[in-house]
């Protein structure tokens, strides 16, 4: 080996443990700099294993202490600390809702972990404001909760996630889509106000009319430019029932072009959603328990004979004095639909229990032992001009079944997205969110597939497609592992981004776990 060979080797050795320094014991006496500062909340520096684990459960950090705050000045005496310490201080600060992100974005290694849910149970406010009523509640709150208390009144949210025990900050800080987003937009579209804490360690009040720079660009900011710590979220009159209607495709160009014409109209469901079910062999009568066939013997003599099916669900919202307007309005729109006829499945249920339908399947899963284990998830945003083109490779070729968990595919109008947020969409007026939802539980023999490893390389292959095809893809809840990977998401957006950072965040103390910008090393 030539000597300029072997001192290039002990350069990079150095570098190495020089970047392991800086990442894991930065501020080798964190504990006792943390504790002198002055906060009503406390830090946790033993027991910190718990911030190191996610939904996803695939990245492990562990951070040097998890503070549980008791107010927002709390945060801001954290974050204000380790922004003075300045760039000799490798410590970053990520804040963590209710744990479920997919690939480490709210972890941060060797730093502080800001446990958003210290903040629950603060004051949570209902405002009648004529046609505008809004609730204001913690970041840290969990929707659920927000539902809950909004019900008190009346009202409720506009725009949900299909999954309701998620973080408000969390979901605001990503996009926050379901079923209402073709009507409503997603959640990030029904905010009057936020609180955020900045990567100074500034408190900062901002709407559209008060510091609009800073509030567009939390808004799907994926924690780059601060800790959300209070939301403003838009109200409207809550129903009492859901009417709640599964039915079945063959077709995708049927099961599209009906699903284009639901959310086109003005007056059609309030939620509507779709997902693919690939290669379920055999009878399909009891693919939903709690859904009653319209025609049980037809249903029951139903075979998918293999094929790919695409199911289209669809809800109308009705207090029960409306209840036969509600039936006349299902039945009109039903009419206009190209399905199998003899596999619609439909259900009556409260607003409360269809919203808060995916935590029946949580507690089962958590009872197998199935929540816990890796969810390799991929979530896509695709063009509509591109969706037929994606289909036929991904349900054709890629992917052999969906027994690993459901694959959504529903499209949203794009006119209900503000393109002032930092949430990066595709540039068609019509796109598809097409999600591949999948579980990942060990082998539980030598001979089982790596479920894990399998999900990975087809989720690399839908991918290497996307790119190769020009599908003009974008990600949903994005995960990438270079700033150019990031630079080609964002577009012509990055110079925006890049400049939101540097005057909200500039030493990049914040979200360290989503990869963007990495806080400079003390010799830089």
């Amino acid at each position: 080996m030539h000597s300029h060979d072997s001192n290039l080797l002990v350069k990079l050795f150095l570098l190495l443990i020089l970047t392991l320094i800086a990442m894991h014991v930065s501020d080798p006496d964190v504990p006792s700099a943390l504790q002198a500062l002055a906060v009503d909340g406390h830090f946790n520096f033993h027991d910190v294993s718990s911030a190191a684990r996610d939904f996803g459960h695939r990245y492990h950090f562990q951070p040097s202490a998890i503070l549980h705050p008791r107010s927002a000045s709390d945060i801001a005496a954290v974050v204000k600390h380790v922004f003075r310490l300045g760039p000799r201080s490798g410590l970053t600060v990520a804040a963590r809702g209710h744990g479920h992100s997919l690939q480490g974005q709210a972890q941060a290694p060797g730093g502080i972990v800001v446990h958003m849910e210290s903040l629950r149970g603060g004051e949570t406010r209902v405002e009648h404001r004529g046609e505008s009523p809004y609730v204001d509640v913690s970041g840290g709150e969990l929707w659920i909760d927000v539902l809950h208390e909004s019900l008190k009144h009346g009202l409720a949210p506009k725009s949900w996630t299909d999954y309701l025990h998620l973080s408000v900050g969390g979901t605001l800080s990503n996009a926050g889509v379901s079923g209402q987003a073709f009507r409503h937009g997603p959640q990030i579209s029904n905010v009057y106000q936020l609180e955020i804490v900045t990567g100074k360690g500034v408190v900062v009040n901002c709407s559209a009319t008060e510091n609009s720079d800073l509030f567009y660009g939390a808004l799907g900011g994926l924690g780059q430019f601060g800790i959300i710590t209070r939301a403003r979220i838009a109200l409207e009159p809550a129903p009492k029932m859901v009417k709640w209607i599964r039915v079945l495709y063959s077709d995708f160009t049927n099961f599209t072009e009906d699903q284009e014409m639901l959310i086109s109209l003005k007056k059609t469901f309030d939620y509507i959603e779709g997902f693919a079910i690939i290669n379920r062999t055999g009878l399909l009568n009891n693919w939903r328990s709690s859904f009653k066939p319209q025609d049980p013997a037809q249903a029951g003599r139903f075979d998918s004979d293999g094929r790919t099916l695409f199911c289209l669900e669809m809800t109308k919202n009705f207090n029960p004095e409306e209840t036969h307007i509600m039936e006349q309005e299902v039945e009109e729109l039903l009419s206009r639909l190209r399905y199998i006829p003899s596999t619609m499945f439909q259900s009556e249920v409260t607003y409360t229990e269809f919203l808060n339908r995916v935590h029946v399947s949580e507690m089962k899963l958590r009872s197998e032992g199935l929540w816990e284990i890796p969810h390799p998830w991929l979530n896509l945003l695709i063009p509509r001009s591109r969706i037929h083109d994606f289909a036929r490779e991904v349900f054709g070729k890629i992917l052999t079944d969906s027994s690993n968990g459901p694959i959504l595919l529903y499209p949203v109008n794009k006119s209900k997205w503000d393109n002032r947020t930092s949430v990066v969409i595709p540039d068609e007026e019509v796109f598809y969110l097409v999600a591949f939802l999948s579980s990942a539980p060990a082998k539980s023999s030598p001979s089982d597939r790596d479920t894990l490893a399998h999900a990975l390389k087809q989720n690399s292959r839908i991918l290497n497609y996307c790119g190769k095809a020009g599908i003009g893809m974008k990600q949903y809840l994005p995960h990438y592992t270079t700033q150019e990977e990031w630079r080609s998401h964002f577009g012509a957006r990055w110079e925006k981004f890049s400049q939101r950072k540097e005057a909200y965040d500039p030493l990049a103390i914040l979200a360290p776990g989503q990869r963007i910008f990495h806080k400079a090393l003390p010799w830089s």
